[in-house]
Order: C-alpha cells, then structure tokens, then sequence
C-alpha cells in the first residue's frame, strides 16, 4: 500500500489523534524481558566496545544496565564476533545480569545464524542481509523482481528456522540510508519503500509460521522516520498485524541537537501512542543514552494508565477525527495567509522568547536572544539563531531595540505606549473582541481549544494582520493542540498560528504512589510539574531541567512541526536562561527542517565496528564547520549505513579502514582512504571547490 492509496484515511495508523491512546500491538518474547502488549515501553542501547574485547564488552553493558538499558545490543560483523557473544553472555550471567543480548547483524547471514543460537533476539537489515546497495539504477520486471524475493526467502529462511527452534526474536530493522538498489528502482527513496523492504521480510516470516519480530523504520531526518512508521503500522493493520515497533532516529548526533532530533521523532511517535521499546541514538557513550530514553518514555508512563485502549482484536480502531485534507504520510505545510509580510504564509517560523523577568536597564540582555550588543560601538549584530519576538508583558526598557526585533506587550501596556513602531499587542480573546484600538501591523491573540468557535473565528479571519497564539495546559497538550489546527482546516480559516507551551519546573503535589506502579515506574521519584501537570521521571532518568525543557519542547512543539502544523514558536520556561530557550527554539525548527540556522551532523552513535573515535572526531570536525550554516555533513563509522546516510547529507566523511577516511559529496565518493591526519582539511577543499566554503565570522563582541 503506497502513500497515494491511504491519503483520506482517518489516521489508521493509530487509535486516537485527538488524546493518548496506546497502540496495542503483539507480545514478543525476548528472554525475560517481554516486549509489546501491556507491557511497559522497554529502553535499549548498543554497545561500542570491540565485539572481541570480552572484558570490555561485559562492562560496558554493565553500565548500560545500570542506567536503565533493558536491552543490550552487540555488533557481530562476522562469525568470530557472533562466537565471542557465548563468552559475553557467560561472563554477564556469572556477574548476576541476565540483560537479554541483541546481536546486530548487516551482510552476514552466515554470522546471524551461529548469533541467533546465542543470544535472545538478532536484528538483521532488509537493505543488505540479502541484498545490496551500490546506487545501480535497475530495472526489473514483475517476474524478475519475484525472482529476487524468491532468491532472498532461500537465503533468510536458515535464519528464521534457527530462531524458532532456539526461541529467539528478531529485529527486522529498516534503515532509510540503506535501502537496497531493488527497492530503490521500484520505490524510490521513500518512506514507502523503506516499509515495503520491512513488510517483504514480515511476510516471509509469516509464510514460514514465525511471528516472533519487533519492527523499526529508523532515519536520521525525523520527518522520514516518522512518516515511515505510520506508514509502516497503517499496511501492517491493512494486512492483519500489529508486531511492535522499535523507535529510533539514526545518526542523531550528540549534545543538544542530537537530544532535540531524538526527542522530536520519537516523541511525535509516542504521542501517536506508537512505539514499544526506544534507542536514542547519541554520538556519546551508551550509557548516556539510557535517561534520555527513560526521560522521553515515562512521560507517558500516567497517560497511559489514564488511556489505556484494548479492542477485541488488539488492533487500533479505523475511526478518527483527522481531516480528509490532512495527510499524515507525507510533509505539506499547513497553507496560511501572510500577516504583515512577516509571519505566515511561505515565511519561515518565528521565534518569541519571553524577556519580561530580565533586566531591561542592560542591552546586553538581548545578548540571549540572538542580538549580540557591542557596548564599544553602542549597536547590535545578528547571531545566525537570532529570535523574531521578545514578549514583554508590562515592562518597559530603558534602552533601544534593534529595527528588526519586534516587540510584544499586554494589550493595555501597547496601549500607553506613545512609539508603537515595532511594538505589537497581545491580547486575550475577550480582549481582543472588545478592542476598538487594535495595530494595523501585528496583533497577537491568545487562544486554546476551549475557544474555538467556526462562525466567529472565520469572521474574525478577515483581519489580515491578526496571528493566534495557541496555549495549552493539559496533560494531553500536542493532541489538543493538534485538534485545534484540525479544526481550523475542516472550517477553511488560514490565521497563522503561533504555539506556545509553557514548561515549569518543581515539586508537585502528587507523589509517584499515585500511579498505578509497573515495571518502567518502579523506581519514581517525586514528579516534575510541566505545564501544571504531572510528568513522571524516573530514577534513572536524572535528566537536569535543560535537557527536560529539549526532550519535552522537541516532543510537544516537533510532533506539529513535522506535520507541518505552525507559523512560529513560543517557549516559555521562567526558571532557565533566555541562551537555553532560543538555543532549544531553534533547534527544534532546525530538526524538523523548517527553518535552517546552523550546520547539521548525521553522526553516528558508534559501535563495534567504528574505525576511529567518533566523539572526538565529531567534535573536531564541528569546531571548523559550525559556521556554514545550512550544511549537512554525515560523519560515520563505517561503511554500514555510510553511502546510504550521505544521501541525506551534503558532504561525508566515513570510516574506511584504520587510519583512511572516504570523503563523499552527496552519495558520490570524491577521495577514497584519505589518511586521518589530512581528512578534514581534504573535506574543507571540496567544500571550498564547490563554491560552499565561507570564512568564519570574527567575534561581533
């Protein structure tokens, strides 16, 4: 089933988009750790040791298990390695962990099978278990290409009979990067064909009586993965299954980019109530990886106990309130008229940072905000992440603004102001309804769902200068907010529409004995208070309220931004830094590709099969291009997911062999086993050769 076929459908893909409802899918066995049902959504990581370094090895996953890791996974390149897992696995169980071991396999059959026979669950790759990616443009015809599946099923089969006689479950993981040259000729670079190359090995499966599968669509574009697994579940319930889901962006990064990435494809799919078990892939050390995974899950620990769905039949009821207009698996922006030749319409979103509780005495305030002041040459320089709003509220500075910042006050402070340029109201609705001195530029009308009204809202549509500021404060606050842009489009009102959500971080009044205990919420600490709600954290997801304000903003704002759902952003968390608020702002437009402010990495997390130090490769490759802003520069490991992943990439740079580094433009290798020393500087000529390079900028300070 391709995406054309399911435009129209009412979002079968999950049981509910207008609140939280967990998609109910297969239990998968997976040693003592069962995955799917009812069960708790599971948290796993890979390790990044030498398969063959067995100490090493052991005590990494040690530590992954300790920071919450309820799966570990393993790279077994080759025969050798997938031996080695029987040394690990005995060494682990002496040590009292019996953490079920995933072997993680790419062109090796013959190393699966001796896997599958060890550890508790193998994931094997679609793109090259069987098949293989040199960027050939092939032709088949209907015969020819059942030909090839035919060769594939003898080649799988060994392995599938293995796992049902050892009881072992299995990934069939799906990468976006390394889709086979068979599926690219007839699917293109799709999220349809990364479904279809799943759904091939899922069949299979089936013919042969085995059900015991997890499935994954991963990316390192959110908005791919994303449509790709809601692609994924809604042909799954076409043909009667509901295996669980494996989440996961690829080649996140590190740092805050690669926590906002994470947190916007996972988290748009958790709200979907999609998803059974989460890797967040981080170029750091596993272990990291662990609390940001708990941190984004256990959001939904309380959700789901308030909103747990079973039908009969364990599948995800086909009714739904998604407009026909509104087609999940594919990006289109929401269509807006453009208010003031600023917000709206083809503009990119805005950015509004609240500043009402600084100090308006200093310049150097906005400092935070993206207008660098220099106090030597009393002006201002715009930063690349510069905001488009401040909110004020009710103060009044004592300084100039720059003639590029707009400022918002309180409708009755914009009142008495006695120079507007520059400066918008914002109202309430009721406010705003009254008003008989409104700005003939910008006015910015506060909202929620509650107060939605077709008749009125169409009427008030007719001013072209007026721009929506959506709140929410409930527990459910994407969908709620997602229901108000669904009933903006079934009633034809194209008001751009800023989302606000406000974050608050503290003690609650409710403590974690109010929740109905399972396993991922054994070990709950009192609750953080975000948007006067009540959002479980874990004891091993000890998370700081910076990384929290990313992972839930990335989630809350991502999930509509993906959908093409916003014309601007509004972050309002009083208790961090103005620096944090803009930094997170942006980073979630750039992650989901709607407004572009800095260089992006698709850097892998590593593994066992990682020819140099990622860590410290990424970092200094980032200190000599962050400045060449709208860039896409893959770093990867190895070959694996490399030719595919630079694909999504403008310039690579990927393990070859220890010391020799293959540079890529595109998917187009340019110099192949470069030495370390000169790799970068080799990357920057080609950058420079194609016209892309620009010096860096002095210090504006």
């Amino acid at each position: 089933m391709n995406a054309e076929a399911v435009k129209g459908l009412p979002g079968r893909y999950c049981n509910s988009l207008t609140q939280y409802s967990r998609f109910v899918t297969r239990e998968v066995t997976i040693g003592d750790v069962p995955m799917g049902g009812s069960n708790p959504i599971r948290i796993q990581s890979m390790t990044t040791t030498d398969t063959m370094d067995t100490i090493g090895t052991v005590e990494q996953t040690i530590r992954m298990v300790d920071a919450g890791c309820e799966y570990v996974r393993i790279t077994a390149p080759s025969i050798k390695e997938a031996q080695n897992l029987a040394e690990i696995k005995k060494q682990l169980r002496a040590r009292g962990y019996t953490v079920p071991l995933v072997a993680d396999i790419h062109f090796t059959p013959n190393a699966a099978e001796v896997a599958a026979r060890i550890v508790e669950k193998v994931r094997v790759n679609p793109g090259n278990y069987a098949d293989k990616k040199k960027f050939d443009e092939l032709e088949y015809t209907d015969l020819e290409y059942q030909g090839e599946l035919d060769r594939i099923f003898q080649k799988f089969t060994p392995l599938v009979n293995i796992c049902k006689e050892y009881g072992t479950a299995m990934r069939i993981g799906t990468n976006h990067g390394s889709l086979s040259d068979r599926i690219m000729s007839r699917y293109g670079d799709t999220p349809q064909g990364m479904v279809e190359s799943a759904m091939e090995f899922i069949r299979m499966c089936e013919a042969l009586n085995y059900y015991n599968l997890v499935i994954s669509m991963k990316s390192s574009n959110p908005q791919v993965m994303v449509q790709a697994y809601r692609l994924l579940v809604d042909t799954m319930v076409a043909e009667g299954m509901n295996y669980p889901l494996h989440l996961g962006v690829t080649e996140a990064g590190d740092g805050e980019d690669g926590r906002i990435k994470s947190a916007v494809g996972i988290g748009t799919l958790l709200e979907d109530g999609l998803g059974d078990t989460v890797r967040v892939s981080l170029t750091e050390e596993p272990e990291a990886e662990a609390p940001v995974a708990i941190a984004l899950v256990n959001r939904y620990a309380l959700r789901n106990q308030e909103s747990r769905v079973k039908n009969q039949d364990n599948l995800p009821a086909t009714g739904n309130t998604q407009p026909v207009a509104h087609n999940p698996y594919e990006y289109q922006k929401r269509a807006t008229f453009e208010a003031n030749a600023f917000i709206g319409g083809h503009m990119v979103p805005r950015v509004v940072v609240d500043l009402s509780n600084r100090n308006l005495k200093d310049p150097s305030v906005l400092n935070d905000a993206g207008y660098l002041y220099s106090p030597i040459l009393d002006k201002y320089n715009m930063a690349d992440q510069s905001v488009d709003f401040v909110y004020l509220a009710d103060q009044l500075s004592s300084f100039t603004f720059p003639g590029n910042l707009k400022q918002l006050y309180n409708y009755t402070t914009w009142q008495t102001l006695a120079n507007k340029k520059n400066c918008h109201p914002v109202f309430t609705l009721s406010e705003y309804l009254s008003a008989t001195d409104r700005s003939s530029a910008l006015n910015l009308v506060k909202v929620s769902l509650a107060d939605f009204d077709a008749a009125q809202f169409k009427q008030l549509a007719d001013d072209k200068g007026l721009v929506w500021v959506l709140e929410t404060n409930t527990l459910h606050g994407m969908a709620e907010q997602r229901s108000f842009f669904f009933k903006l489009e079934e009633a034809g009102i194209d008001t751009p529409v800023i989302i606000k959500r406000r974050y608050r971080f503290g003690e609650s009044n409710v403590t974690a004995s109010t929740i109905q205990t399972d396993a991922s919420a054994a070990n709950a600490l009192p609750l953080v208070d975000i948007n006067n709600t009540h959002i479980l954290i874990s004891a091993q997801a000890s998370t700081d309220a910076v990384t929290q304000l990313q992972l839930y903003a990335a989630t809350d704002l991502g999930a509509l931004l993906v959908d093409g759902f916003g014309d601007g952003v509004w972050i309002d968390a009083p208790e961090l830094p103005a620096s944090v608020i803009t930094s997170t702002a942006f980073g979630i437009l750039q992650a989901t590709r709607s407004r572009i402010s800095k260089t992006e990495y698709i850097s892998c997390p590593s593994c066992g099969r990682t020819l140099f130090d990622l860590q410290e490769t990424t970092q200094m490759i980032r200190s000599r291009t962050s400045h060449l802003k709208g860039l896409k520069i893959g770093i990867m490991g190895c070959i694996v997911n490399g030719p595919g992943e630079m694909a999504d990439a403008d310039y690579g740079y990927v393990g070859a062999g220890p010391g020799k580094i293959t540079l890529y433009r595109g998917k187009e290798v340019v110099k192949k086993n470069v030495n370390t020393a000169k790799a970068l500087d080799e990357l920057i000529g080609i950058i420079r050769e194609d016209g892309n390079w620009v010096e860096p900028a002095a210090d504006l300070l």
